[in-house]
This record gives C-alpha cells, sequence and structure tokens, in this order.
C-alpha cells in the first residue's frame, strides 16, 4: 500500500517538531540536527521537515511506494501525465537511500514516487542535491 509524502521547509525545527508532534500526538519517527520525520498510519502519511535554505512551506510532495513493484507503477503513471519527469534513480536522500522518480505537475508543484531501501548516515549524497 502506498504512503502519501508531505515535506516542508522550515524555519526554527525545534519549534516545528514541538508543533508537528502536538498536533499528530507523536513524536518523530525519525530525527536529526536538520531534519525530522513522522510515519503516520493514520492519516497514512509519510510527514517531513528539514531547516534548509530557500523559501520556507512546502517544498514537494510525494507517494512513497513500499515495493519495487509499486514504484514501477508509480513511474508508468508518471509518464502518462505530460509533464515535466525526471528519473533521479538510486539516491541518497533525508537520511535514506532510495530508487525515485519526479513529476511537475500543470502549477510547477514537484511530485515524487520514490521506494526506500536503506538508511543513510547522511541526508544527501555529497555530490547530490536533495530536495
Amino acid at each position: 500500500m502506498k504512503r502519501m509524502h508531505v515535506m516542508l521547509k522550515v524555519n526554527n525545527l525545534n519549534e516545528s517538531i514541538e508543533f508537528y508532534s502536538t498536533l499528530f500526538g507523536v513524536a518523530p519517527t525519525k530525527q536529526k540536527e536538520d531534519y525530522a520525520k513522522w510515519m503516520l498510519d493514520d492519516p497514512r502519511v509519510n510527514f517531513s521537515i528539514a531547516e534548509r535554505e530557500g523559501a520556507k512551506g512546502i517544498e514537494h510532495l510525494g507517494i512513497e511506494a513500499e515495493s519495487e513493484e509499486e514504484l514501477l507503477e508509480l513511474r508508468s503513471n508518471i509518464n502518462r501525465t505530460h509533464g515535466l519527469t525526471r528519473n533521479e534513480g538510486e539516491t541518497t536522500c533525508c537520511y535514506a537511500n532510495s530508487d525515485k522518480s519526479w513529476v511537475t505537475d500543470p502549477q510547477g508543484v514537484e511530485w515524487e514516487a520514490f521506494h526506500t531501501f536503506g538508511e543513510s548516515e547522511n541526508y544527501a549524497a555529497e555530490e547530490e542535491a536533495c530536495c
């Protein structure tokens, strides 16, 4: 079963962690000095925040696949949207190793489709820009 993904850029990570932990009623599933993530089952969402440069608010939206087969299905759907697409492939981002594809909707909102297959000690690979 796929899971909705929401990524926000925030001004103050600790303040935002307190806010979202109270809103969701649980502490983050993963927390680093510049990042936090909640893997919620009700609602089924992968909600993450990070202190990053640039405009604050929604960084991107996405759909997380639980398997490679689900990711292939999502990539097929992406290819039929006629949006601007980018297949990133295997990458390190948000302290995780994932296989990703991206599509931009008609309003310019970026969506990622991804399958995570491992954890990482780094926010992103050194040669890659993440999110």
